[in-house]
């Protein structure tokens, strides 16, 4: 049984013609009813007809993009490509998710977020305002991806961490746990921030360094090679000093 049908109401993105969904069933987890106009989709194979996957508002679906299970789009988000999104996964606001990336489970999108290339934001994870996950990036547990930061190739945030304001997390770096990364920040090579660690200001924290403990690592810092900084007391290594 279809759950929504295509309307005659249309509109042209990237050469695409896109078509208004109306409901055919109530999808009440949604606070959808039977007859409620939705977004726009390109065809039936970018809605499921199963679960309570739902597109609202004005949000675009089109290309092999596919909104399944129980994930809702709502706002004007962009979905295209060959993304997905499914579970109970929420794009809103100004979204978008294209090429091959999937967001799932819990994940959440809003603002200006984008997520694009083969990332993954998955579990409980909330990426928002101009941040950009790209590349290989896995955003994933309760990790926060917000303002202008970016995640990108083979970077993971993960568990309760916090990236946010223009931080940069990228290459093969790790960071995780409660810690948190802001201002300019750099975490780069296959450097692991973790525990409570705070990386802010203009600090790099690249190659092997780990970082962990309650350190903050601030101002001009510059942690690399195969530097290991860690306590159980506030410490700060901070070049302004």
């Amino acid at each position: 049984m279809k759950k929504y049908e295509l309307t005659n109401e249309t509109v042209v993105v990237n050469g695409r013609k896109l078509f208004r969904v109306k409901a055919l069933v109530d999808i009440k987890p949604r606070g959808v009813e039977t007859s409620d106009i939705g977004g726009f989709v390109e065809s039936e194979k970018n809605l499921s007809h199963t679960g309570d996957a739902w597109v609202s508002e004005n949000a675009l679906v089109f290309g092999n993009a596919m909104i399944s299970e129980n994930a809702f789009v709502s706002g004007n988000a962009l979905v295209s490509g060959d993304a997905r999104v499914s579970g109970n996964a929420l794009v809103s606001e100004n979204a978008s998710i294209f090429e091959g990336a999937r967001v799932f489970e819990g994940a959440r999108l809003s603002g200006n977020a984008r997520v694009s290339g083969n990332a993954r934001v998955f579990e409980n994870a909330w990426v928002s305002g101009d941040a950009f996950v790209s590349w290989d990036a896995f955003v994933s547990g309760d990790a926060r991806v917000s303002g202008n930061a970016s995640v990108f190739e083979n970077a993971w945030v993960s568990e309760n961490a916090l990236v946010f304001r223009d931080a940069l997390i990228f290459e093969n770096a790790w960071v995780s746990g409660d810690a948190r990364v802001s201002g300019n920040a750099r975490v780069s090579g296959n450097a692991w921030v973790f525990g409570n660690a705070w990386v802010s200001r203009d600090a790099r924290v690249s190659e092997n360094a780990l970082v962990s403990g309650n350190v903050s690592v601030s101002g001009n810092a510059w942690v690399s090679g195969d530097a290991f900084v860690s306590g159980n007391a506030d410490k700060t290594v901070d070049n302004d000093d």
